[in-house]
């Protein structure tokens, strides 16, 4: 729609900017209010066992360094290479970088913008005809600076302001989360790795007796006393178990080839050397209570900032109901020569005031409007659920982390009691008391029994990070978001 020009006066220009500086305060969009969810008193499955504690005031999580908790050098050095190489983290964090640069652009508009034109131009005239050539030349110079504004009468630009910079906090959570998830993977790999290494020192030990074993039998049939199946039953179990170490060995490889990764590493230029004595160590970690994970989750943070842009964004469409207003001026000078351009006594100079306001679109801007608040209310629904699939996760990782430690405690007296049995049966069988069958049957068990114990540290240390990862790993909103709470309309 073209423009409606307004004759310029002194008086009138004086008018409109009060009239602007005064709107300047109102704006279109509706005040941003964090939605409600319902959130329990306390954990429904909050073990009570030693170990698992409230948090305290001053018994929160390491801020950004919650790995410490498991007291591995390994992991520990791990860690810092993969927050200076991941590349994913790279993408987040050049992501945020992009979402503050958008802050800026926006702000700018909340400003005059300045420009400075100069031009320098020369003609003349040459003679014709049989005399000498002569002629005239004539030059112009001209320099002018052009000032323009669009006064933020509805607070559209402000508003404009508090979406990009709520977009920006969004972005930075989604870097907490990134960098959250990236560690976790890595501390999840790395102790799966380690407790490979653990069983293929078992394996290693297991196979010297299997190999022990297979000699008893193959001297007992050589001597008359057993029968050859004896010698057979005792060979498939030891190439059996080579089998698995073998097997074992490629899980630990891929392991290793993940961690290369992780930390930005190509597998071919990355080892891990195994480690056969294997500690585990499952940290304590202060649960707190259900309403402070709205803080201290990175993805819960990002979904609520994505609620206040979408918030915002009602406001801008709205915005498009009102007139908008813009100022212009010119203050520019010409003289013949470049030496005299600014000792010329000719000065113009000009100061326009141009409004503009929509008529009829059909219903367009309307319907803008109401697909904000659809945006806004599929915001809140998205919000809400990821606080319940929140909640939902600590719950399932409190009911690991117990059941975990009680199966722990179980399993190393099934596997004492196996290892006993184990050593029974074989002197039994030197003593020609029992066949070899039930010797196998018994090493079989014992076996299990060692790897499964395993087994269960490893996935008593993936809980722990499982549960750390859903309190948020030590980041807290309050404290996490820098890009500054976007203004809320008013």
């Amino acid at each position: 729609m073209t423009p409606n020009r307004i004759p310029f006066s002194p008086r009138r220009c004086a008018t409109v900017l009060a009239l602007a500086a005064l709107l300047a305060g109102c704006a279109v969009g509706p005040t941003y209010e964090r939605p409600a969810v319902a959130s329990p008193s306390a954990w429904k499955e909050a073990p009570a066992a030693e170990g698992w504690l409230p948090a305290a005031p001053a018994d929160a999580l390491d801020r950004g360094e919650w790995w410490l908790r498991f007291n591995d050098a390994g992991l520990n050095e791990l860690a810092a290479r993969l927050q200076v190489s991941n590349q994913n983290i790279a993408v987040a964090v050049a992501n945020y970088a992009q979402a503050t640069a958008l802050v800026r652009e926006q702000r700018a508009g909340l400003f005059p913008t300045v420009g400075l034109s100069g031009s320098a131009r020369r003609s003349g005239q040459t003679g014709s005809g049989s005399s000498s050539s002569s002629g005239t030349a004539t030059g112009a110079t001209s320099l002018s600076l052009d000032v323009d504004w669009a006064p933020d009468v509805w607070g559209r630009l402000r508003t404009a302001v508090g979406s990009a910079q709520a977009s920006a906090q969004a972005s930075e959570a989604d870097l907490a989360s990134a960098r959250l998830s990236a560690l976790g993977e890595l501390a999840t790999n790395y102790f799966a790795l380690r407790e490979a290494d653990a069983e293929l020192a078992l394996l290693a030990d297991t196979i010297e007796g299997y190999e022990r074993s297979y000699t008893i039998a193959r001297n007992r049939y050589e001597a008359g006393i057993a029968a050859q199946s004896d010698v057979l039953q005792a060979q498939t179990q030891l190439v059996n178990t080579r089998a698995e170490r073998v097997a074992l060995q490629r899980s630990r490889a891929t392991l290793e080839h993940a961690i290369a990764v992780l930390v930005g590493a190509a597998p071919a230029d990355f080892q891990l050397p195994a480690l056969a004595a294997w500690t585990p160590a499952v940290p304590a970690v202060p649960l707190g209570v259900p309403s402070t994970l709205l803080q201290r989750r990175p993805d819960i943070a990002a979904a609520e900032r994505a609620v206040a842009a979408a918030n915002a964004q009602i406001g801008i469409e709205r915005s498009a109901y009102f007139p908008s207003l813009s100022l212009g001026g010119s203050l520019s000078r010409s003289a013949t020569r470049v030496q005299d351009l600014f000792s010329a006594s000719t000065t113009l100079w000009s100061l326009g005031i141009s409004a503009t306001q929509v008529l009829f679109d059909a219903g367009a801007i309307g319907a803008r409007v109401d697909a904000a608040k659809a945006g806004h209310e599929a915001a809140v629904a998205r919000y809400r659920q990821t606080v319940l699939a929140a909640f939902q996760n600590i719950e399932d990782q409190l009911t690991a982390t117990a059941s975990l430690a009680q199966q722990e405690a179980l399993r190393r007296e099934a596997s004492a009691a196996a290892d006993k049995t184990e050593q029974q049966i074989l002197n039994r069988y030197r003593a020609g008391q029992v066949g070899y069958t039930e010797v196998v049957t018994a090493q079989a068990s014992a076996l299990s029994a060692r790897r499964t114990v395993l087994q269960l540290q490893v996935n008593r240390q993936a809980a722990a990070v499982g549960l750390i990862q859903g309190l948020g790993g030590g980041w807290d909103a309050a404290s996490g978001l820098t890009a500054g709470k976007p203004a809320d309309p008013v």
